[in-house]
């Protein structure tokens, strides 16, 4: 038993030496303004832009390989973020800033076929085969695969409802969000 206990916490305590060692090595120097992109990226994953990840969309703005308005959802606000800290002038006419949006599951027309919850990559949408779908709000991207999959068409985006919690008050000058003027819990 003693002989075990030694030979594991030798062959672990080897085996993390090694580690170590390898990390230090191997390690790979990412740019700083990769991170810093990434920062102003959202950080939903959803894949709007083309790309894996919001990593993979910073790395992809640092090399100049993309533009700065690859971001779906982060919409005006980013690619003002992104030009101001690549210090480039960009033409936002093209780019439709409608707010964060999450998906809705319209019920009467849900046929309950999971293709919606298939291609979701958030698995936002809960239901079963021949129930109704429904979308948790909180884990939805609003990336708009599920409204494309759709056979019944009915999914649609919707702006994000306005809660105790995402309710900001708006700047002099601004308009006030967009909602009913209802506060929802």
């Amino acid at each position: 038993m003693i002989e075990a206990i030694v030979g594991l916490t030798a062959l672990g305590g080897g085996l993390g030496v090694f580690l170590g060692i390898a990390a230090k090595r191997l390690h790979v120097d990412s740019s700083p303004l990769e991170g810093d992109i990434e920062d102003i990226l959202p950080g939903q994953n959803c894949g709007q832009c083309g790309y894996p990840g919001c990593a993979a969309a910073a790395a992809a703005v640092a090399k100049g390989e993309a533009p700065v308005t690859v971001c779906p959802p982060g919409g005006r606000v980013v690619a003002q973020a992104l030009a101001a800290k690549l210090c480039l002038s960009v033409d936002l006419s093209g780019i439709a800033d409608s707010g964060p949006m999450v998906a809705h599951v319209d019920e009467t027309t849900c046929i309950g076929c999971t293709k919606c919850s298939r291609k979701c990559p958030t698995d936002a949408i809960v239901g079963a085969a021949k129930q109704v779908h429904t979308v948790v709000s909180d884990a939805c991207t609003g990336c708009g695969a599920c409204v494309e999959t759709c056979p019944a068409e009915g999914i649609a985006l919707q702006p994000v409802p306005v809660t105790l919690q995402s309710w900001y008050w708006p700047k002099p000058g601004e308009a006030p969000p967009a909602s009913d003027g209802v506060l929802t819990q």
